[in-house]
């Protein structure tokens, strides 16, 4: 598969190609308490933001009663978890003490079913994600004096936790948009909610068994994208009713949304779906549902394109064929970006995760390409905030016009 062929380890296809070959923990995709814990490696350490904010985070259940769970019916409402990134007041980070400590990467029961798979090419116990921290400070006060800021869903591949691209969120929340980054209850492997309890990925694991035994994965791809669109169409419901006062920190009429792979997938076509989305990227996530996209069987984004703004930021590979089509169909101001030397997980955090967790050369360079991380975090946060201060903040520093000797690794794809 390329990398755009593969929208992850666990993705939407890659759930057909290798996920089954990751170790499946043992609960149906009910509701139990976190595992106990066990001994980890050393806690990360993520790139700081570059912004002039302080940021903030908070994390929160929306329950969406207007519809059962689409992957255990039984259950009459769907839930997610959420964390929401923001400009913090000045003075957060300092004297913040026990009030405002800085918030953890990740719960500690997703923490230890998301090493149990060795994600995408870390060593079990190499990173101690649950003691691992971001820079932004729980529960403080967000910054409000300039006015209400734009708003941006982040989405992550599937199979993938919401915490997988912090580094390029926490640059956002820096640059002053408010980040509701999503957790896509079962579709990763530990998903942790305020009473403790963690639910799995059981039931889309077995709808996939079921998928290639009876040769319907196009439709099981096609019904977790149509899930993905209602959880984010929700999440946009939701913005008038954010935990920690945070709605009056938002605007509404400034939406965008960003995801790598299936997450990128999900950001186009909820674009083309609901108009609130003003501006969308995609990172390295193909348009179609093929199991090896070859441009036959089109997602509607790429068969009839967007009148909006949308940035296409890819790997090192060929060109995905469903790119071209959603190109050539799109009306709006649309550009197409190859990060040289990268791979399909350049788009998320392992670029600076895996370096450091002991893992071999070949498999760094298979999951990360040969691109330096430190320039490929850099490259992703400086276009992905160009494009969204030109289009949301009507801020434009014409990095997207061109070629940029400041960034040769980014290359304008025709």
């Amino acid at each position: 598969m390329t990398s755009r062929a593969s929208l992850t380890r666990r993705s939407l296809v890659g759930l057909a190609a290798a996920g089954l070959a990751v170790t499946l923990l043992p609960v149906q995709g009910t509701a139990t308490a976190a595992p106990p814990p066990r001994p980890a490696g050393a806690p990360a350490q993520l790139p700081a933001p570059t912004g002039p904010y302080e940021i903030g985070t908070v994390s929160a259940r929306l329950v969406d009663r207007s519809r059962h769970d689409p992957w255990v019916p039984s259950r009459p409402y769907r839930e997610l978890m959420v964390s929401v990134w923001y400009p913090a007041a000045s003075g957060a980070a300092s004297g913040a003490g026990e009030r405002h400590p800085r918030a953890d990467y990740m719960a500690p029961g997703a923490a230890a079913r998301w090493d149990a798979t060795s994600p995408h090419g870390i060593p079990k116990g190499a990173v101690d994600f649950a003691a691992t921290r971001t820079h932004a400070r729980e529960g403080a006060p967000a910054d409000t004096r300039g006015g209400r800021h734009p708003v941006l869903v982040y989405a992550a591949g599937s199979g993938d936790p919401r915490t997988w691209g912090t580094a390029l969120v926490e640059e956002l929340a820096s640059r002053g948009y408010v980040v509701v980054t999503v957790d896509h209850t079962y579709e990763n492997p530990g998903v942790q909610f305020p009473d403790g309890s963690v639910k799995d990925d059981g039931p889309l694991r077995e709808a996939l068994e079921e998928a290639q035994k009876n040769g319907t994965l196009t439709e099981l791809l096609k019904k977790t994208l149509d899930v993905r669109v209602a959880d984010s169409t929700f999440v946009l419901d939701s913005l008038g009713s954010l935990p920690h006062g945070l709605s009056k920190a938002v605007d509404p009429r400034r939406v965008g949304m960003v995801g790598q792979s299936a997450g990128g997938i999900a950001a186009a076509e909820t674009m083309y779906e609901d108009r609130r989305v003003k501006a969308g990227v995609d990172l390295d996530g193909t348009l179609e549902f093929n199991p090896e996209p070859n441009g036959t069987n089109l997602m509607p984004v790429a068969e009839h394109g967007l009148d909006r703004p949308f940035l296409l930021m890819g790997s090192d590979r060929p060109t995905e064929p469903s790119w071209r089509s959603f190109l050539s169909h799109s009306t709006g101001w649309q550009r197409n970006l190859t990060l040289k030397g990268s791979r399909h997980q350049s788009y998320t955090d392992l670029s600076v995760l895996l370096p450091r967790s002991g893992a071999d050369r070949k498999v760094v360079e298979e999951n990360i390409g040969t691109i330096d991380p430190a320039r490929s975090v850099a490259a992703q946060r400086a276009y992905v905030a160009s494009f969204f201060d030109r289009w949301l903040k009507g801020k434009d520093d014409g990095l997207l016009d061109g070629p940029s000797a400041a960034y040769p690794e980014v290359e304008f794809t025709d």
